[in-house]
């Protein structure tokens, strides 16, 4: 995904008057729709902007919100050890969930400018993604990558289709939960591929190139059936 960047970095602000830092990326021409980019534990960093970048460059309007910066602004962590330490601290530490949902719910809110807004989110981003497929009206659709956690909140009711995609390798989702997960959401579509955590990010050592294209190729046609539709 690495390429020249698209977008631009701006400001939005929650509904509490939080003002938080965003990324978005248009595409040439009038937009289909658009797509919220809902980052990993590592921040809106260089891969999460590529990812925006490449949500534009097939017709939709994409946006990122930092959703740290009500604990620490634009924050963007490597892949180290001591990366996912700082990480998860963030994201269930010095960050709470409310919160987090009140800055996504704003981000959503401005993407409907562009007409249906579609979810994809990765890792601490595919929990927050069913989370926000659970809880918020008028989404088109959502696609939620190895997000951790989702076993936990598996009764809960998605508003908007759903899919789902895990690596069979993964040690921090194991394929118990996977099966908890499905057998709770059976309209869910669940995909497994044999790969590990995080094998759509190209700047980690789990990518897995062939996951991470049939991943795309599916939440790309899941997006065009139902963005817009």
């Amino acid at each position: 995904m690495v390429g020249t960047r698209m977008g631009i970095q701006r400001q939005l602000r929650a509904v509490d008057g939080f003002t938080f830092g965003l990324y978005e990326s248009l595409p040439e021409g009038s937009p289909k729709g658009a797509v919220v980019v809902i980052q990993e534990i590592f921040g809106v960093n260089n891969h999460i902007r590529e990812v925006v970048d490449s949500y534009a460059a097939e017709g939709y309007a994409a946006l990122a919100p930092q959703i740290f910066d009500r604990a620490q602004r634009d924050v963007e962590l490597g892949y180290e050890a001591e990366d996912m330490q700082a990480g998860v601290k963030l994201a269930f530490e010095d960050t709470t969930r409310e919160e987090t949902l009140k800055d996504l719910e704003a981000t959503i809110n401005e993407a409907s400018k562009y007409g249906s807004v579609g979810l994809v989110g990765y890792c601490y981003g595919g929990l927050m993604t069913w989370l926000s497929a659970c809880e918020f009206d008028g989404l088109a659709c959502a696609s939620a990558y190895y997000g951790g956690g989702i076993v936990g909140e598996k009764d809960s009711k998605p508003k908007c289709p759903v899919i789902m995609h895990f690596g069979e390798l993964d040690a921090h989702i194991p394929l118990s939960d996977v099966d908890a997960i499905r057998s709770a959401q059976p309209e869910t579509p669940v995909y497994v591929y044999a790969a590990d955590h995080g094998f759509n990010c190209d700047h980690r050592s789990s990518f897995n190139s062939e996951s991470a294209e049939i991943a795309r190729e599916r939440t790309l046609k899941f997006f065009s059936e139902n963005i817009g539709a």
